[in-house]
């Protein structure tokens, strides 16, 4: 697959992706389109060798898997995990807030997002709505991805804050909340009654949502040699995408390959969706109990198992150099980072990375290291949290990036078709 167009294919899905929910429904887009079929959890599972499967948990987590065919017990589970959610806002319950007939939305913040970057640009929102059936267990829900440059968190005015360019403190809850509209005091905007128009249901029949904004502008390429790629929330639909790109390419049929794509890495992941839970244990049980392995055979299968916790990684930054690591310095274009912390806040250990050093070599891909400053406290990911629920051995990689939690974060085109190509040769194994 041609770099420049696979690079474009990647914005185009995180484009399409204003929320975890659409990042999973446009995955199952591609999933279908490709032969892939779609489980229930709450079905008998009846798999076959050769067959191409995914279910999604709460809607915001997706597993995707193929079955090889040789034994699982011998294969082991080739995998590779990512997450759907990135930082931004969510809309609070009764969120409208009325002030000199300014109606401005009262939001949460979730993760950590760099939040000078959110204002004064174009937003709107995203996510799911559950409306009133007859039965509480089972509401009627709706996917909503509301089309228009609706909100905007417009800046105090130079004039007014002389020291803004000095650095300013920015209060979550007085100085983020988006203006959506002017209205006199008998008609003061009502989410809900927009909603109700947008789905076509009555308004006292909503019960709940589950809505995130997200900015409007769309990613493109740039530089003077469109080597870069501009978009929001490349952490982490990049890997999701390169994850099932791979696995949806795979011509190899020998393999068990998984592909995860978890929600709310950036809060901690303790979600059932998220990776903190047995949910990745669970499914494999199924997987192995629907392929007739023992109990003895399951227990071999995760022992002879290898993921790949593909999550974004930092490059050096050019104008803060003196915040890299002074021999371990990843740049964006030069390859897939392989992540390590010597307190294990990621799982790469002498092992894991010298399976990926050796695919990476054997297939002429380039590979960085990255190690965080002695002095500087660095981040975490899905890795160790999701060793903790399953005993697996593992790396944890990711694409460099610059911006890292901005509203629109900056990667390489050539590190995220060198990402896919690493997941391909990594399934192939």
């Amino acid at each position: 697959m041609e770099k420049l167009k696979f690079a474009k294919d990647l914005i185009k899905f995180i484009d399409e992706s204003p929320s975890n929910y659409f990042a999973c429904i446009n995955t199952k887009n591609i999933l279908e389109k490709k032969g892939f079929s779609e489980l229930s959890e709450i079905e008998e599972w009846k798999l076959k060798k050769g067959g191409k499967y995914f279910v999604t948990i709460n809607d915001s987590g997706i597993i995707v898997f193929t079955i090889g065919s040789e034994k699982i017990s011998k294969t082991g589970y080739k995998i590779a995990a990512s997450h759907t959610d990135s930082p931004g806002f969510l809309i609070k319950p009764n969120p409208e807030i009325n002030r000199k007939s300014f109606n401005i939305l009262n939001t949460e913040v979730y993760g950590g997002p760099i939040l000078s970057t959110w204002f004064d640009r174009p937003l709107s929102f995203s996510g799911r709505v559950f409306v009133e059936s007859d039965n509480a267990f089972r509401p009627k829900k709706y996917f909503i991805n509301y089309d228009k440059d609706l909100f905007i968190i417009p800046s105090l005015c130079i004039h007014q804050n002389r020291g803004v360019n000095d650095g300013m403190a920015i209060n979550a809850q007085k100085d983020t909340l988006p203006l959506v509209t002017i209205t006199d005091e008998k008609e003061k905007f009502s989410l809900k009654k927009l909603l109700a128009k947008q789905l076509k249901v009555k308004e006292d029949k909503i019960l709940s949502y589950d809505l995130n904004l997200y900015s409007r502008e769309k990613g493109s390429l740039l530089g003077a040699n469109e080597e870069f790629i501009s978009v929001g929330r490349l952490d982490n639909l990049a890997a999701l995408h390169a994850g099932v790109m791979s696995l949806v390419d795979n011509k190899d049929k020998k393999n068990t390959c998984v592909v995860v794509g978890y929600d709310n890495e950036e809060i901690g992941s303790n979600s059932i969706q998220g990776a903190d839970s047995p949910t990745l244990k669970n499914i494999l049980e199924r997987i192995s109990n629907a392929m007739k392995l023992s109990f003895e055979e399951h227990q071999q299968a995760l022992a002879n198992s290898f993921v790949i916790s593909n999550d974004a990684a930092h490059s050096i930054h050019p104008n803060y150099l003196e915040k890299s690591d002074p021999t371990n310095e990843p740049k964006i274009n030069c390859g897939p980072v392989i992540k390590m912390a010597a307190n294990k806040s990621y799982i790469t250990d002498g092992y894991s990375k010298a399976v990926i050093e050796k695919i990476a070599k054997d297939n002429k891909i380039p590979i960085q290291t990255f190690v965080n400053r002695s002095d500087v406290r660095g981040g975490s990911t899905i890795g160790p949290i999701q060793q903790s629920q399953i005993r697996i051995l593992g790396i944890d990689i990711g694409s460099p990036l610059l911006s890292m939690h901005s509203v629109r974060e900056l990667g390489g085109v050539d590190d995220h078709y060198n990402l896919y190509r690493l997941i391909s040769e990594f399934f192939k194994k």
